[in-house]
């Protein structure tokens, strides 16, 4: 078997298939070893189908830029056809017809697709935590979680199960999980990577869908493979000057970064530890030759998670409708408590309030845009915390049987509305969303944004930096990221504990 298989990343995997030194059965001999010995730990991978990934390598994969690569996907948003998928519910199994258009380009790349990640019920939380499949371990210290909804692929990419893997973010998805597990995650600009043929935009733009991977270099050669507009796309951006793996691998012009400290969400405590590796950050981003100012952007933080979580829980209650539509009312008769009130909310909401919460998403972008006419970026923690231990995030047992009591009561009364105007939902959902009071900005705004792997808490877990563009300006991103990674301010992956 091939033994230095976890000291690669994908692109120099690819190089030693192209040269002939290893072939990519070897490869996914030593991915399928790697999950064998740890996934029972982490439970990181939910769904395997090592036949067809073996039969793929027999056959002979696309001769693409991750030629023989091992990969995994996310089991939310990217159809794999012919294998199911979960959305990390009880209550959804459907059969995969076809492949998603993302999922069509990575094939292309040459990617060896073997199994499918864990993620919490329709991605709906920041912790990888479902009822369905249990939860993911954060491959630093068992108990703890891997962070969401990304968590099961962040897990695989930290542990050196894969040296990447399929991931969509929504509120922080692909950041969130990068920042606990300590790998590297780029949401890209709203309309860069395509989300069809089933849909042309998910919750009104919020989610992107891309990787989380090892190295910046990755990441931008992925994005090179799989972004660009597809048919019936909502939105043609333009491409890039060159390519984004050429942006990753060149220094940055000076910069001028703004220094957000402050999160958007109220009442969010910004753990010391946390603060401490911002701030060392932005003095060694100054030793490059960068300018970092403090500037927050000027947003109205009491609306903005209000404005988010309308959005997203209109679309909870049109996902549900969809798939008990599609499938069949089988498919949601065991939903988890927040995902049922969640959707109860979402119809509840009348068109006039979707309206309004829209505007305040473009309030929040027309005042970050302000913001970044002055600056090139923003810098900012990804997550105002370490990883919390589990049980921290999803809602309590007590949490739950309020749910449930609201679902009831709501055959006799509009508990939506009620449970907006008294409070009840700033209650349970704080927890969850103090936690995205960094990563939130980047859903609403459609902006870029990136989670650095720069820092270690006394316990020994990681923590992230993120980093927030120009719209369309990834290449900024990248450029930045890379030489911070050449530099050697990443910090070590777990799998180095497991070698």
């Amino acid at each position: 078997m091939f033994k230095e298989y976890t000291q690669y990343d994908g692109l120099a995997l690819a190089a030693l298939v192209n040269t002939g030194e290893v072939s990519a059965k070897e490869l996914l001999d030593a991915a399928v070893y790697q999950a064998n010995q740890l996934n029972p730990k982490l439970n990181a991978i939910v769904h395997r189908f090592d036949e067809r990934a073996y039969a793929a390598a027999q056959a002979g994969l696309p001769a693409g830029v991750f030629n023989g690569v091992p990969y995994l996907l996310k089991d939310l948003s990217f159809h794999f056809s012919d294998e199911p998928i979960t959305m990390g519910s009880r209550s959804v199994n459907i059969m995969s017809k076809n492949d998603s258009e993302i999922v069509k380009r990575m094939k292309a790349t040459g990617v060896n697709i073997f199994g499918k990640t864990n993620t919490p019920e329709f991605g709906l939380i920041i912790t990888t935590e479902p009822k369905a499949h249990g939860v993911t371990h954060n491959p630093f210290k068992k108990g703890y979680s891997s962070g969401g909804s990304s968590g099961g692929s962040a897990a695989a990419v930290a542990s050196g199960i894969v040296p990447m893997a399929g991931a969509g973010d929504g509120g922080g998805s692909i950041r969130f999980p990068a920042a606990w597990c300590g790998t590297f995650g780029l949401k890209p600009s709203r309309g860069r990577n395509p989300m069809g043929p089933l849909f042309g935009e998910s919750w009104d733009g919020a989610v992107a869908d891309h990787v989380i991977t090892r190295s910046v270099r990755d990441s931008a050669a992925m994005l090179d493979a799989t972004s660009g507009a597809e048919i019936g796309a909502p939105y043609v951006i333009a491409p890039p000057k060159g390519t984004f793996l050429e942006a990753a691998m060149r220094a940055p012009r000076q910069l001028t970064i703004a220094l957000h400290q402050q999160p958007l969400v109220a009442n969010t405590v910004v753990d010391k530890e946390v603060i401490a590796v911002l701030e060392k950050i932005a003095k060694q981003l100054e030793a490059m030759g960068h300018r970092v100012i403090p500037a927050e952007p000027n947003i109205n933080i009491e609306q903005f998670w209000h404005d988010f979580l309308v959005v997203v829980c209109a679309h909870t209650a049109f996902t549900i409708d969809n798939i008990e539509r599609c499938y069949g009312a089988q498919h949601i008769q065991n939903l988890e408590p927040q995902t049922y009130n969640m959707a109860m909310l979402g119809r509840s909401l009348s068109a006039v309030d979707l309206a309004h919460a829209k505007h305040g998403w473009h309030d929040s972008q027309y005042q970050t845009g302000l913001l970044l006419e002055t600056y090139d970026m923003i810098l900012c923690p990804t997550v105002p915390t370490p990883a919390v231990k589990h049980g921290v995030l999803p809602p309590s047992r007590m949490d739950e049987m309020l749910m449930r009591t609201a679902g009831l009561l709501n055959k006799g009364m509009d508990m939506g509305k009620y449970a907006f105007s008294s409070g009840m939902i700033e209650k349970l959902s704080s927890p969850v969303l103090g936690k995205m009071g960094f990563t939130l900005l980047g859903n609403i705004t459609g902006l870029p944004a990136l989670s650095l792997p720069v820092g270690m808490s006394k316990k020994g877990l990681p923590i992230g930096m993120q980093l927030i563009g120009r719209m369309n300006d990834e290449t900024t991103l990248l450029s930045v990221a890379g030489e911070m990674e050449r530099a050697g301010l990443f910090t070590k992956l777990a799998f180095e504990k497991y070698s």
